[in-house]
């Protein structure tokens, strides 16, 4: 089922009277972006015959991999055999089904086994708690971070980790507890990114966008586990003040004690395809960072050294998430505008795909040939929305086709 095929809503009117304000999101003063955007279907009118904005258009071509019932996926790995894996995270909402599942036949599957992603005889540092964000290294090999955290209690020692699986055998490679001074109390172990150009077994890159307002950069050694928390003050790790989201037609206030929709530091994070590069931002910001990975991987290297090599690359949209594929363009899930974006190598930003069922978009993943991505519906949240739960299941898990740049 693609996004242009998809049965739309009952009407145009209707489309912008759930959207709420006409025109809102296209309001965001993101003209750089706005200027790199091309509407498919520039000639399509309301009933009354009024021009409808943009962004109320649908886009690009989605297909729906995968329709899940509570609880909602957050994220998404492809091997290299195309094989798909999901996290169902447990802070936002406890439940009983399994943390990490592969995706079969549009089911969710426990893996690798029912014992290690369900309460369970195991120690806690070798159950997964609170899987949330997931890659694959270079090798193939399968990473994901455990925020170790369940809604409404403390993080328990141990509970928060960086595990790898071999996905062709069911090994776990490595299980990695994160511990003070680079894990504190509130951190939200969210999304990492793993390189194997630094270190024996490589490195792993953490964003810590933080339960409560201590983001930073986690640095995991692989081999000997040795891990630092690195830029905790710098700009392009916290929240903006004064941000502003408009989220399904409604503007949201960025409040640090009071959040209105889902925020926090750092967050989005990404590697090159050769791994010399990070990129990452804060969740509550639209500006993209990057830092060299040989100066990150560093333990030596001071926070100094770092912030004098942190790299402002300029405005992109609002993400949860970043994706890159093998010739570096950047993949954004662009919540704002019920769309998933591309940031090519020379800045430009165009649409993936646009679709009114794309809200929130979680965690994703670019391969050679689609973009996947999860579609959260976080900020329906009943912490978001005066205790009122708007999420809506079937939660979706999508792919949209790209191809290799033209030239």
């Amino acid at each position: 089922m693609t996004g242009n095929n998809a049965a739309p809503p009952s009407s145009v009117t209707d489309h912008i009277r759930r959207r709420g304000l006409l025109g809102a999101v296209a309001a965001i003063p993101l003209a750089s972006v706005a200027s790199a955007i091309t509407a498919r279907a520039e000639d399509q009118r309301a009933p009354d015959g009024a021009a409808m904005a943009q962004d109320m258009l649908s886009a690009g071509t989605m297909e729906v991999i995968g329709a899940l019932p509570d609880p909602g996926p957050s994220g998404i790995a492809v091997t290299p055999d195309n094989r798909v894996f999901l996290t169902f995270p447990r802070h936002a909402e406890d439940h009983n089904h399994p943390a990490l599942a592969e995706l079969r036949n549009g089911k969710a599957v426990a893996w690798p086994d029912t014992k290690t992603t369900l309460q369970s005889s195991l120690p806690i540092d070798q159950r997964l708690i609170s899987p949330h964000g997931m890659t694959t290294d270079t090798k193939g090999r399968l990473w994901l971070i455990d925020d170790g955290k369940i809604v409404g209690h403390p993080i328990p020692p141990g509970a928060a980790k960086v595990v790898g699986y071999d996905t062709t055998t069911r090994t776990r490679i490595a299980n990695i507890v994160l511990k003070a001074p680079a894990m504190l109390p509130d951190s939200h172990m969210n999304d990492l990114r793993v390189d194997l150009t630094h270190g024996e077994n490589g490195t792993v890159f953490i964003a810590d966008s933080s339960f409560g307002t201590s983001p930073g950069l986690v640095v995991v050694d692989v081999a000997s586990g040795r891990q630092r928390r690195v830029l905790t003050h710098h700009p392009s790790i916290l929240p903006e003040t004064g941000f502003v989201a408009v989220l399904e037609g409604k503007p949201r206030h960025y409040e640090a004690k009071h959040a209105q929709f889902p925020t926090g530091g750092v967050d989005s994070i990404t590697l090159s395809s050769d791994s010399s590069t990070l990129w990452y931002s804060p969740l509550t910001s639209r500006r993209l960072y990057s830092l060299p990975t040989a100066l990150l991987a560093d333990f030596s290297s001071t926070d100094q050294q770092l912030s004098e090599a942190v790299v402002d690359m300029g405005e992109k949209v609002m993400t949860d998430g970043l994706a890159t594929d093998p010739w570096n363009r950047i993949y954004l899930t662009a919540g704002e505008h019920d769309a998933i974006m591309r940031r090519d190598t020379d800045g430009s930003i165009s649409i993936i795909a646009r679709d009114p069922r794309i809200i929130w978009p979680d965690g994703i993943f670019a391969n050679n040939a689609f973009v996947y991505c999860v579609l959260g519906q976080w900020n329906r949240l009943a912490g978001f929305n005066d205790g009122h739960n708007l999420r809506q299941p079937p939660y979706l898990v999508v792919r949209c086709p790209i191809t290799p740049p033209a030239h």
